[in-house]
């Protein structure tokens, strides 16, 4: 066992934004981080050139000791020379082999059994796999969170350590759950370290096990055939990426804000435009209900409240957007 007042070492491994803040949270707090590990640079952008991950930049910036293997295996007896207590697993990207997942317990001088702990952001056995807080909010959640479990080979199926629960609100989109979980997951990891010994890890029912999808830009496309509600919750999963569209008259039209509204039984094609109605947006035909666009954008152009926008596009009552053009001007 870690003496209490002393806390575990730890090699860190994550790629994102979302890993990032748990990175900085461990660094604030004190863990001795021994090495970060994180997915190569990639080219990014017109130019391709080359671009280090939000946990690369971050760690460079703390002075860590950075590596960035195409395959775990390639760095294993470096890492184990580091005889970490803890690897601290979030969203790296990679999956770990058998002998990595065993390095905590292999490395350690003392021979105490520490783990691989990852963040995984929903309450587990819920949304395992690479798209948790875009599903959470695609399916309508009204709670979500954070987990913290031991790793195995399995995909997000090792027992649970800890859980965080935060609610979903109606204006919530990917971007701000994504952000307050990152917080959330980060505060989790570090107290899931400093008390791991005194944890006792639960078996997920996998029997309860739900799976995500890959989201990609397909994802946005708005099919107005859908209740309100739906349409709303599966825009704000997409922004802002790979974001909410649909089309008129053959333009690309990004969607960004929304609001199921009440219209009454309307009896339109779904897609029309009923109204535009001030300070809540175009008001449009769904399946069931209409939907609020108060926020949107002209594919090249500028993002822009709906009244801003319509001083410069025609868009009227009686109009229809058509989700079957919305991939003519990509």
């Amino acid at each position: 066992m870690i003496a209490m007042n002393k806390l575990p070492s730890v090699i860190f491994m994550g790629t994102p934004d979302f890993a990032r803040v748990s990175l900085k949270r461990l660094a604030e707090d004190g863990f001795p981080i021994k090495a970060v590990v994180t997915q190569p640079d990639r080219p990014q952008g017109r130019r391709n050139l080359l671009i280090p991950s939000p946990v690369k930049a971050l760690a460079l910036e703390l002075g860590l000791p950075v590596f960035q293997p195409g395959r775990l295996p390639d760095i294993l007896a470096e890492l184990k020379a580091l005889a970490p207590d803890f690897i601290a697993v979030v969203a790296f990207g990679q999956i770990l082999d058998r002998q990595t997942l065993d390095l905590p317990c292999a490395a350690c001088a003392s021979g105490a059994h520490r783990a691989c702990v990852n963040v995984h952001a929903s309450l587990l056995p819920k949304y395992r796999g690479a798209s948790p807080i875009q599903s959470a909010l695609w399916n309508g959640d009204r709670v979500t969170g954070v987990t913290t479990m031991l790793m195995e080979r399995g995909l997000d199926t090792g027992p649970v350590l800890l859980r965080e629960e935060t609610p979903v609100s109606d204006d919530d989109t990917f971007e701000t759950l994504h952000d307050r979980l990152a917080v959330s997951g980060a505060g989790l990891l570090a107290r899931t370290l400093r008390t791991f010994d005194a944890i006792t890890p639960r078996p997920q029912d996998h029997a309860q096990a739900s799976f995500t999808e890959k989201f990609t830009r397909k994802h946005g496309e708005i099919d107005w055939n859908l209740p309100a509600e739906d349409i709303h919750n599966r825009a704000r999963a997409c922004t802002p990426w790979p974001a909410a569209y649909t089309a008129h008259n053959g333009n690309r039209l990004i969607v960004w804000r929304t609001r199921p509204v009440d219209c009454g039984a309307h009896g339109a094609a779904p897609g029309t435009v009923l109204e535009i109605r001030p300070g809540q947006g175009i008001v449009t035909a769904a399946a069931t209900g209409c939907v609020a666009i108060s926020e949107l954008q002209r594919q090249g152009k500028k993002r822009l409240p709906f009244d801003a926008f319509l001083n410069g596009y025609p868009l009227a009552p009686g109009d229809r957007f058509d989700p079957h053009s919305s991939n003519k001007n990509p």
